[in-house]
């Protein structure tokens, strides 16, 4: 098999992985379960937000980072992921998430999954909307 037939294989199980996640995370978002999105974020982790980087040294940080913004969200009944695998590497993927709520793009935003355990999100970045 060529590098090249094998590099789509291992996209399309990327693809697959990628959307598994964030149905997973959009459950939980909807549920506004904080202990779940917790579990889903690694330790340690980064999020890059412009001109501030925050290290997320526990779960117990991430949950309470979610707890206090559920009143974003008021309202929300739905949450779709447009996902866009951007690269892949082992035990690694990097996707690109538009988040609709409500029909609308609202929030958009690239993670750096990594396989520990299952998926988790080792590295968030906020992007401008398309």
């Amino acid at each position: 098999m060529s590098g090249f037939a094998r590099s789509v294989i291992g996209m399309s199980n990327a693809r697959e992985t990628a959307a598994r996640f964030f149905k997973t995370y959009a459950d939980a978002l909807l549920a506004r379960d904080e202990k779940a999105i917790g579990g889903m974020y690694a330790v340690p982790s980064l999020i890059l937000f412009p001109g501030t980087s925050v290290a997320v040294g526990d779960v117990a940080q991430t949950e309470q980072f979610f707890a206090a913004s559920w009143s974003q969200y008021e309202g929300v009944e739905s949450a779709e992921p447009r996902i866009l695998v951007i690269a892949e590497a082992p035990g690694s993927l990097w996707v690109d998430v538009t988040w609709s709520y409500g029909g609308a793009a609202r929030e958009r935003f690239c993670y750096q999954l990594v396989e520990r355990d299952g998926w988790q999100i080792a590295v968030l970045t906020p992007m401008d909307l398309p």
